[in-house]
């Protein structure tokens, strides 16, 4: 009897710990988080802002490439569009994209469209009343936010900067593009347009429509039914796995084929954050979280950013940064849409460097990116610029991204990219006009502003 019931509980042990295995075998095997991926989370959670999971997330790096899928996924829209940017430009791919609207309104889509009045006027081809009257004419709810009235300075801040698209409930969009031509042909005067922008699909997506809305009953005093809830659902639930390169075999390919695979991936299991800034609400959360990431990095930080004037709580991290000995690149456009920004850019980046940053010139156009990649693990897009603009006053929108192989696609753009740049050094300094020199001294004295 002693002996059958010993025989049975070795047995019983012996399954448990084939169960055990099977259970946790998988979990063991994972990569254990980075301290500073763990420290950001902890800080979002103490934020109280919301890391969903299980997205789907893929990149665009041309304006060509975002259109084409923005436009597509218009076309298959069912319930709803939303749109949110800085400006429509009175172009060629604004009259596009307008045209589709239109025929998904007169197919019973309902159609939000909402761009700030600041980012009309100041762009050198602003939609005008006789096209915002035709567009809405074809069904589309266009919306003004904050127009322009006497007296016009009490409407410099905050303006919107966002630029937000969520179709149906499901399927979102954010990044640097507005809708213009130029991010497609380029600008004769800086040439190539470079920005980045994103298309995502799961959790996300829900933050993205809920940012719209609030600013949609702001802006018109409607308060919007959102699908998004049980549509985010479905897509979760539904979504087919996109058939792409494990990321384990593309961390063994060299540097020329992880290039040739920029703007091809897409990424699925994706735990992201929509970071949003809100003023009166959220007013220094985007700052924080950029101050929260830099100071908890261990090996490597990346920036592509286009107007380099970060706060000073952003310098003195990106300085702590280089004093633990973490390795930080910064990458600024050689030449810039705005006059003014870029000699102060310079300027911050030349005493960076001198501390111990690398810093990049990007000579193969206007690089309007607005990117970070911390350690190989995590990475920021979106809106907002390392300006006192974006980080103190507009309304912005950043995802923040905690995926290898994301970081990865950028981090290998940031590595193509530096071979069309030249480094801003010593030598390069010495060689500055004074005129550019007093232009940057003056502009960072008015950084708080700019």
């Amino acid at each position: 009897m002693f002996k059958a019931n010993s025989g049975f509980m070795y047995k019983r042990w012996v399954g448990l710990g084939v169960c055990a295995l099977l259970t946790f075998g998988t979990v063991k095997a994972q990569t254990p988080m980075a301290k500073s991926e763990a420290a950001l989370r902890d800080y979002l959670q103490e934020r109280h802002i919301d890391v969903t999971r299980h997205n789907s997330l893929k990149l665009f790096f041309s304006g060509h490439d975002k259109f084409e899928d923005l436009f597509s996924h218009i076309h298959q829209a069912q319930q709803s569009i939303h749109l949110e940017y800085f400006n429509f430009r009175n172009d060629s791919i604004a009259g596009l994209t307008f045209d589709l609207l239109g025929e998904k309104a007169q197919q019973g889509v309902m159609v939000r469209a909402m761009y700030d009045a600041f980012g009309n006027s100041s762009n050198n081809q602003p939609l005008k009343k006789v096209h915002t009257t035709a567009i809405r004419a074809s069904g589309v709810d266009l919306v003004e936010f904050d127009p322009i009235k006497f007296p016009w300075v009490n409407h410099i801040v905050p303006r919107d900067h966002r630029k937000i698209v969520v179709i149906d409930g499901k399927t979102g969009y954010t990044g640097g593009m507005n809708i213009a031509d130029y991010y497609v042909i380029g600008l004769e005067e800086i040439g190539e347009w470079h920005d980045i922008h994103m298309r995502l699909e799961g959790p996300a997506v829900s933050k993205l429509q809920d940012i719209f809305l609030k600013m949609w009953k702001k802006e018109t005093k409607q308060q919007v039914i959102s699908e998004k809830r049980t549509q985010v659902a479905d897509v979760t639930a539904k979504r087919t796995p996109v058939v792409d390169k494990p990321e384990n075999e593309v961390a063994q390919l060299s540097l020329e084929e992880r290039i040739d695979l920029v703007g091809k991936r897409t990424h699925e299991e994706v735990d992201i954050a929509i970071v949003d800034r809100s003023p009166g609400k959220t007013s220094d959360a985007i700052r924080k979280v950029y101050v929260k990431a830099l100071d908890s990095a261990e090996d490597h930080i990346m920036i592509v950013n286009p107007y380099f004037v970060p706060t000073n709580s952003v310098r003195r991290a990106i300085k702590r940064a280089l004093k633990r000995g973490v390795e930080v690149e910064i990458m600024l456009p050689a030449k810039s849409d705005i006059g003014f920004t870029p000699e102060t850019g310079e300027l911050v980046a030349y005493r960076l460097m001198k501390k111990g940053a690398k810093v990049y010139l990007f000579d193969g156009g206007f690089h309007h990116s607005k990117v970070m990649m911390v350690d190989s693990t995590f990475c920021t897009v979106g809106t907002a610029n390392l300006d006192s603009r974006s980080l103190r006053y507009d309304y912005e929108t950043n995802a923040l991204i905690f995926d290898k192989g994301t970081t990865d696609e950028l981090s290998t753009m940031f590595e193509r990219d530096k071979r069309n740049s030249h480094p801003l050094n010593r030598e390069y300094w010495k060689k500055r006009s004074k005129w550019k020199k007093f232009v940057g001294w003056l502009g960072n004295l008015l950084t708080p502003f700019l």
